[in-house]
């Protein structure tokens, strides 16, 4: 991905995380001032209540915790031991003495909140005050906790909305990456065949009054030939295209029945070239999961590589089989001109050339073989040798007991799939 893509997708990743990380934030925030809120009310309550329970019950000698009271009768005041300074509040005592109504007071004495009630009891003016210390310690504990959870979760949610954002951004990532991929493999695998039809059609022009009837047959044999490969071409970058999108549906298949109609299918060109083509079936069942027409053109394209790369006289041997529960194996083995064992896995590569055969020297040959059985959660190999051939395996996971049948598929005339074209392959 070009650097200016990749800095653009990172900053958007990065501005998700962050509004991510701040709507969390706020609503913390929000959920820690209502909690905040619904204890300073229900701590203020409680200091109403006690003082409530002060003014008709206490006396000053076993007042409740953090009460203190003070009584005033016949001109006599008395109060708890270890009176707080600055109680008891005279004035608010002389003023319900005189005549004004019960008052209850939120004060600050010397660093020190009080909650304070002063009302009459009988012919006793008395006055409970509340320390609000432990009140306050708890809510300060409550800040301190918030504000640790506020942390602690504000670089939870940073971390996980960062991972979010990078998973909600890697399908736009893969989608770039597969509009590019397509953009370039259009390029590159169009240029030589529409190259070849230009050229064809001008040598076309220039002799279409002066050269022999048959041998401008022949040139138009070859640019229909070459329009055909060019429709190859765009056929393949589709399928390309489609599989890395989606591998489609996945229904039963029989493989053995789909190398049966490859092999009949390149029979009259395996003739041509004097190369015998064999099918051979181990026991069954040989049916996988998976789309019949993108396995069907992995067996075809499979076996016109061999085709193309062996000599008059070799041998081609298709065999399906199941080499291990739960596996089906399909093989193409050639007797053909084979290719380095280091290049094993260079064959699968995109454009890769190869030196030797007659195969189709463009198109995605071999590394859509690979896409496919990948798409299908299989396996594909190869291995050979210089002049002693090559082949070709595929390993698909079988379809699970009890899948339905697959009825055999229908084929044309010449044994290829009905609606179904005859795919090159990628020279090795």
């Amino acid at each position: 991905m070009p650097d200016a893509e990749r800095r653009r997708l990172s900053r958007a990743q990065w501005m998700i995380t962050l509004r991510i990380s701040l709507v969390m934030s706020v609503i913390t925030l929000l959920v820690g001032a209502i909690v905040y809120g619904v204890v300073l009310v229900a701590q203020r309550a409680d200091a109403e209540r006690e003082t409530q329970w002060g003014i008709d019950h206490n006396t000053i000698d076993s007042p409740p915790v953090c009460v203190f009271m003070s009584i005033e009768s016949g001109g006599v005041l008395s109060h708890t031991p270890g009176m707080p300074p600055g109680l008891p509040l005279r004035s608010s005592m002389a003023a319900v003495r005189d005549g004004a109504p019960p008052k209850l007071e939120r004060v600050v004495l010397h660093g020190r909140h009080y909650t304070v009630r002063t009302a009459w009891r009988g012919s006793s003016v008395v006055q409970a005050a509340y320390g609000e210390r432990f009140q306050r310690a708890d809510r300060r504990h409550l800040l301190i906790a918030f504000g640790a959870a506020e942390s602690i979760g504000l670089l939870l949610v940073a971390v996980a909305s960062g991972k979010l954002a990078r998973r909600a951004m890697t399908p736009l990532s893969e989608a770039l990456d597969r509009q590019r991929r397509f953009v370039a493999d259009a390029s590159h695998e169009l240029r030589t065949p529409l190259t070849q039809l230009h050229t064809r059609a001008q040598l076309l022009a220039r002799r279409s009054g002066t050269s022999d009837p048959e041998d401008l047959a022949a040139d138009l044999e070859r640019l229909v030939t070459g329009t055909r490969q060019l429709g190859d071409v765009i056929e393949d970058l589709l399928l390309s295209a489609r599989l890395r999108q989606s591998p489609g549906a996945r229904d039963p298949v029989d493989l053995a029945v789909l190398a049966e109609e490859a092999v009949a299918a390149e029979d009259a060109r395996a003739q041509v070239r004097g190369v015998t083509v064999r099918l051979r079936r181990g026991p069954g069942p040989h049916v996988v999961p998976g789309t019949a027409s993108a396995l069907r053109r992995v067996i075809a394209c499979l076996l016109d590589n061999a085709l193309g790369h062996t000599p008059a006289g070799g041998e081609i041997t298709v065999a399906v089989d199941t080499p291990a529960p739960g596996t089906v194996s399909l093989s193409v083995r050639d007797t053909g001109v084979g290719f380095d064992r280091d290049e094993a896995d260079r064959v699968f590569e995109r454009f890769a050339r190869g030196n030797t055969g007659q195969g189709r020297r463009f198109g995605l040959g071999l590394a859509l073989a690979r896409e496919v059985v990948e798409a299908h959660r299989g396996r594909i190999t190869a291995d050979g040798e210089p002049g002693r051939g090559a082949v070709f395996t595929v390993d698909l996971p079988a379809a699970r007991a009890g899948t339905d049948t697959v009825p055999r598929q229908r084929t044309g005339p010449a044994g290829v799939a009905a609606g179904e074209r005859r795919p090159g392959a990628l020279p090795r």
